[in-house]
């Protein structure tokens, strides 16, 4: 198969386009929520189709395969546009004359199964045309986010005039025995992905998406039942279909990368720029790096050489003996590792290799085995692919390696997004809420698109179990609970809240919040503390905390878990107040009252000034007290204090402070210095923020692109949840954050200490937010301009400065 044509996704990209500003929000309605110019026509809606869901009448529903879809159809014109909504189990990619057209669909369960709305019309040409598509289904070894019935297919035209479309016995159908999932060898880990691939040239059809007179291999379609959305009356399928709402992702041809090393040739090639010729019975490897990490689709281009054996390795980095990473810019005595595909030449002229789905890597190695002839690389080339996030933030200013901080987390950010959020393009591809949560407010402030942000909360809303919890990742076909995550999905509702002006989606997610809240309430312990809980209560990746989890006693007592439930409360209490029920807000702050009094009865510890992880005092956390600053559990006049102790505070042994004891405390992850960096701000000490960098100037200092899980050995080289720093030079540095929910407002309150000149813009509903710092003596001159109809306030050093919008001179002192 070839995806040469992938240019041709531009025509699906103005397709989206047209939907509207990258504001266009996503409707709370499940079959509402789609982008404005992508007709569902109403007969469609909570119904059954016309069209039905076919699959192959003999191979079990089951199994593991690759299937080809075709149809035929007759036009005597063009049309303006001919809308088809498709869908598939596993996955479909589909063509049009020989030409992409679309794939898909959206991640989801069954119960919220996407379909995607295409408009064939630019592909389509008077007579014949012939519409094709690839199905897959990997079975057991399908990506852990994969949910599936069976393999299946679908394409239901949008009214009459597109029915000639419609899936039925009028579709032939084939399996293709050249594609085969080989699983996961060569990742050491844990690895959710999905599975390498083979793909034998010599058994590949070549011609399934073009015009045939053979219909020789081609079967008539089992059918499996009529297609239908999510409320038809006895719905005859397992799929209950909505529409996608997102956008296609971004397709643009990338490089592969640069040799760095060779073997099997006496010098160094110029391929992947230029063709390379491998000899008859003969072995060469290829090592390339791109530089930089990077999701993309490899695209192998070769000729001749039949039964040559080429195999794709893909790696975030490349490992010494010992299995260590070490600096990722390092080549000598490093070997890769990770997961390989494998392409056999079938012996034609220019055919095209290319994996059902991308791959992650920023080292690619290639392997090439000939037989009796010789084989032509003609080229290999990349096709990026991530969900199409638009950077519309700047940033500049006398901060050390400022491009490369925001570069490497704007990356880290757009590797880590796709049809869904993704904790790790390379090793998981899940949605986590711990890491979508941060994801999602970079999206807010960078791009200012909320429809993934949108897609989240409703798909983490959508797995919810009747205990009342969320799982803590979804889609998954492996159910995992981590209670503490549907927590953090409250406070992603809260955040929406606040950036995205959505109210239907708001209001009809809040009531689904009480079962969560409740279901911890009937947790608490007597005296006002949580109990322990069932599954995994993960709160952060460091060593004090076994599998994640703080320390607890026999009957609970947990600090940290008791204020995580405290900070969805207070989230969930200011929505109640403005949309829900003021009885439940009066249940909220009394669960507050009680955790609070009892955490500075019982948590805290007066000889060290700190909260201990349990009433026990045995051990103390920063992540604890980072929380109990950030949500007021501590007094405002013992947060600085606290703040002090829990920076100059190491992880397995005693310091002290001011001539104090300070005990060791857990150290903070990647991921956990986010909230610390929340609790710096609140307690008034903002512009120590810069100082919290040095992590992150450690991981450039490693040859890090994007950034990684952990500290050393990290296993994942880019994690959603390291990439916040993105967030906090808008948020905290430059201190620009909606002054009231919808970001009907702007509040700004910069924090420059060690700066002499700053500048930075955010997008906005109505238009940019642009701000400008200029250290002139001892005071700044402040240039702001608000979007139209946008006003707000600054406040410095304890004075507040309106803003009205437009442009704006203040001297500040």
């Amino acid at each position: 198969m070839s995806r040469n044509c992938r240019v041709n996704r531009t025509l699906t990209n103005r397709i989206a386009q047209t939907c509207g500003a990258v504001w266009l929000l996503c409707s709370s309605l499940a079959l509402a929520s789609v982008p404005a110019n992508n007709p569902l026509n109403p007969a469609l809606i909570a119904a059954r189709w016309p069209a039905f869901w076919i699959a192959s009448a003999n191979v079990p529903g089951g199994d593991p395969g690759v299937f080809y879809f075709r149809r035929e159809i007759l036009l005597s014109s063009v049309p303006a546009h001919f809308w088809v909504h498709v869908s598939a189990d596993n996955r479909f990619l589909l063509h049009v004359n020989g030409k992409y057209a679309a794939e898909g669909p959206a991640r989801g369960d069954l119960f919220h199964w996407r379909f995607e709305t295409v408009d064939l019309a630019p592909l389509l040409q008077p007579g014949k045309n012939v519409l094709a598509a690839i199905v897959w289904n990997f079975g057991e070894l399908a990506p852990v986010a994969q949910m599936s019935n069976r393999t299946g297919f679908l394409m239901q035209g949008d009214t009459p005039a597109e029915a000639a479309v419609n899936t039925g016995k009028n579709w032939q159908i084939r399996r293709e025995p050249g594609r085969a999932a080989l699983g996961h060898e060569g990742v050491h880990g844990y690895y959710a992905a999905g599975p390498a691939e083979k793909i034998d040239g010599r058994l590949l059809d070549w011609s399934w998406d073009q015009p045939s007179t053979d219909s020789s291999g081609w079967e008539t379609p089992r059918l499996l039942g009529p297609a239908a959305t999510r409320e038809a009356q006895d719905a005859p399928s397992h799929w209950e279909l909505v529409q996608d709402s997102l956008p296609p992702m971004e397709h643009r041809l990338v490089d592969a990368g640069v040799p760095v090393r060779v073997e099997g040739l006496a010098s160094s090639p110029g391929f992947p720029a230029e063709p390379l010729e491998v000899q008859a019975n003969s072995h060469i490897t290829l090592l390339l790096d791109h530089r930089t990490l990077q999701t993309a689709y490899p695209e192998l281009r070769m000729s001749g050489g039949r039964d040559a054996e080429v195999r794709l390795t893909y790696s975030e980095a490349l490992y010494d003996a010992q299995g260590r990473k070490g600096n990722r810019n390092e080549v000598a005595g490093r070997h890769i590792e990770g997961i390989s595909d494998q392409f056999i030449s079938g012996g034609g002229d220019g055919r095209v290799f290319e994996t059902l789905w991308w791959r992650t890597w920023r080292y690619l190695q290639i392997e090439v085995t000939t037989k009796s002839e010789p084989l032509m690389l003609n080229s290999l080339r990349a096709w990026f692919s991530a969900y199409p996030f638009e950077e519309r933030a700047t940033i500049a200013g006398d901060i050390r390696d400022l491009d490369r901080i925001w570069q490497t987390g704007w990356r880290t950010a757009r590797l880590d997004a796709h049809e869904t959020y993704m904790d790790a393009p390379y090793w998981e591809q899940l949605q986590y809420v711990g890491d979508t949560r941060i994801q999602a407010l970079i999206s807010y402030v960078v791009s200012g698109d909320p429809r993934l942000a949108c897609q989240a909360i409703t798909n983490i809303d959508d797995s919810r179990t009747p205990e009342g919890i969320t799982e803590s990742r979804y889609p998954s076909g492996l159910p995992q609970f981590i209670p503490p995550f549907s927590l953090l999905w409250v406070n992603m509702l809260h955040d929406y809240w606040m950036y995205v002006d959505d109210l239907p989606l708001v209001k009809e997610t809040l009531p689904h919040t009480r079962t969560v809240l409740d279901w911890y309430a009937a947790h608490l312990r007597s005296d006002g503390l949580l109990g322990h809980v069932k599954w995994w209560e993960f709160a952060d990746w460091t060593a004090n905390y076994k599998y994640g989890v703080p320390p607890q006693e026999p009957e609970g007592g947990s600090t940290f878990l008791t204020l995580q439930f405290v900070e969805a409360l207070q989230d969930a209490a200011e929505l109640e107040w403005k949309y829900g029920s003021r009885e439940r807000v009066d249940e909220y702050q009394a669960i507050i009252r009680r955790a609070t009094e009892a955490l500075n009865r019982e948590s805290w510890d007066a000889e060290h000034g700190l909260y201990a992880d349990t009433p026990a005092k045995s051990s103390w956390s920063k992540q604890a007290n980072a929380l109990a600053v950030m949500l007021d559990v501590a007094p405002s006049d013992q947060q600085p204090a606290i703040l002090k102790k829990l920076m100059a505070a190491k992880d397995h042994e005693s310091t002290a402070v001011d001539g104090k004891l300070v005990p060791p405390m857990s150290e903070l992850s990647y991921y956990f210095r986010f909230y610390l960096n929340r609790a710096l701000e609140h307690a008034g000490l903002g512009d120590m923020y810069l100082a919290q960098l040095a992590p992150w100037y450690n991981m450039l200092d490693l040859g890090l692109s994007t950034w990684a899980e952990t500290p050393e050995p990290a296993r994942s080289d880019c994690h959603a949840w390291s990439a916040s720093p993105n967030y906090d030079l808008l948020t905290i540095v430059a201190g620009i954050r909606p002054g009231e929910p919808g970001f009907k407002s702007v509040h700004i309150e910069p924090h420059l200490e060690g700066l002499h000149h700053f500048d930075a813009s955010m997008p906005h509903p109505a238009g940019m937010i642009v701000s400008s710092y200029r250290l002139e003596g001892t005071g700044w001159k402040a240039t702001v301009t608000l979007p139209p109809g946008i006003d707000g306030q600054l406040s410095w050093k304890n004075k507040i400065w309106p803003l009205h919008s437009g442009a704006q001179i203040l001297s500040l002192p």
